[in-house]
């Protein structure tokens, strides 16, 4: 399979273990198809040394930065507190506290908004504690678990309202960031509407970065059509969505976003623990590997490692463990013929479905998508069709970030698309057989918008052997 067409897109975390050339070109021909850097971790200085680094050693590979948005984290720790169940610990909305007596915390009002009895969790959940008292700028918690609260971790407060901008001054200055550095997506958190969303997009202005709002409380919930529809892609955070909502209901909105994102075409990324066994030791567990098989029957376009990449032992064995388990589940979908085309009477739909059918039909070996912002590529790579999607764009930023789409590779080719004529067409064609993405033994079927106009999509599809056309056209 060509690289980066996998069927089911990794998105791999890259820390302090693998910030390195030879690490970095490894995990990319292990399986990497994103690279993601998570913004509450490290300074601004290590990212953009770090988004330099990826730029030149896997050009190809995207880039998502992942920003905290509202997300509450404990702060950089001295010393990180070890405690039994029914210890004390301080964690305080005042900056400066090391670990050693008091937990510093990201949010400077969290503090107003507790009360006596309300339940806190920290680090995805793992770890349960109840409020004793609120004095000044310090919460008294009592464990209702043992364990160790490191440095940024998340805190959790479910079902309590922390008001609030809806964009910070710390997102601004990281959407600047991520902005100036020519990152491919950003990753937002806690996710709640549409305007917040619009809001993102104001801040952006232009069409890259692209959006990933990351679906992870009961708000995003309730509000998940308009969110999804103003994203570029939706990431399931369900560590965060475990805890703001019900453990109990995470699998039911598991499969709610997925399918939602699927009806509106958009790419879904699920996330969080998917083989965090494999942090430590170089295997996976059982429940692990059903986690991430039934994440993508269910319709999952990408999967993604966290710690497992970015500060665990086995880096590129949980690539590979993963990319394996995906592989055969996506073998397994074929073979049954699972079918999660649209249902919308759009003119885009309806070619999406007339490809996926001619592609199990005929003998296709691939398809060529030429598309300038990617729409077409994304409409068929919903389809999870078993041929790779060739992605061609003559906008170099936007092909790059083609490659989050199942199955598709992203492709620059700098020319001019012609809006009266189909000149452009047989050029693209034969600009990926000089560089040898297609050969004489490929039938290839060929999508691509015709004289456009206002709203009109993906309104033209070609069939070929690519030998004829090398007669046709006497290409050498």
């Amino acid at each position: 399979m060509t690289l980066n067409s996998q069927r089911t897109k990794i998105v791999a975390t890259i820390g302090p273990k693998t910030a390195n050339q030879n690490t970095l070109k490894k995990m990319y021909f292990a399986g990497m198809s994103v690279a993601r850097l998570n913004g509450s971790h490290n300074t601004l200085i290590w990212h953009k040394n770090t988004i330099k680094l990826i730029k030149k050693c896997i050009p190809d590979c995207p880039i998502l930065l992942d920003i905290p948005g509202k997300k509450i984290r404990t702060a950089k720790l001295e010393y990180e507190p070890i405690f039994n169940i029914g210890d004390q610990l301080i964690i305080s909305t005042e900056e400066g506290h090391n670990g050693k007596k008091k937990i510093s915390i990201t949010n400077n009002q969290l503090h107003n908004f507790l009360k006596k009895g309300d339940i806190v969790f920290a680090d995805d959940g793992t770890l349960k504690f109840t409020v004793k008292k609120i004095i000044k700028k310090d919460i008294y918690l009592i464990a209702n678990t043992k364990g160790k609260l490191k440095s940024s971790k998340g805190i959790n407060v479910p079902h309590v309202s922390l008001g609030g901008e809806l964009v910070t001054t710390r997102d601004k200055k990281m959407i600047k960031f991520a902005v100036e550095n020519k990152v491919d997506f950003i990753g937002l958190s806690f996710i709640e509407s549409g305007k917040h969303l619009r809001k993102i997009r104001s801040i952006i202005k232009g069409s890259i970065p692209k959006i990933v709002a990351k679906v992870e409380n009961q708000a995003g919930i309730n509000n998940l059509e308009e969110i999804i529809e103003q994203t570029d892609c939706v990431m399931i955070d369900r560590g965060d969505l475990s805890t703001e909502t019900n453990i109990e209901t995470l699998a039911i909105n598991q499969k709610k976003i997925i399918k939602a994102s699927l009806r509106a075409s958009k790419p879904v990324i699920v996330a969080t623990e998917m083989l965090d066994n494999m942090i430590l030791n170089p295997y996976p567990t059982k429940a692990e590997v059903l986690d991430i098989s039934n994440s993508i029957l269910d319709g999952a376009t990408a999967t993604m490692l966290s710690g497992e990449t970015a500060v665990g032992n086995y880096p590129l064995d949980a690539l590979k463990v993963m990319s394996k388990i995906a592989n055969s589940t996506i073998n397994h979908k074929d073979l049954f013929n699972f079918n999660n085309s649209t249902t919308n009477n759009k003119l885009e739909d309806g070619t999406a479905i007339a490809i996926r059918n001619l592609c199990l039909y005929l003998p296709i070996t691939k398809i060529v998508a030429i598309t300038v912002s990617g729409f077409a590529a994304r409409i068929i790579s919903s389809q999870m069709i078993p041929q790779p999607i060739l992605a061609v764009s003559n906008n170099k930023d936007l092909a790059r970030g083609f490659n989050i789409f199942a199955g598709s590779k992203g492709i620059f080719y700098n020319t001019k698309f012609y809006k009266n004529s189909l000149e452009h067409i047989p050029k693209c064609i034969n600009y990926l057989y000089k560089i040898k993405e297609i050969t004489a033994k490929d039938m290839i079927l060929v999508t691509a918008l015709g004289y456009p106009s206002l709203g009109r999509r993906m309104n033209l599809i070609q069939t070929h052997y690519v030998k004829d056309l090398i007669k046709t056209f006497s290409w050498k």
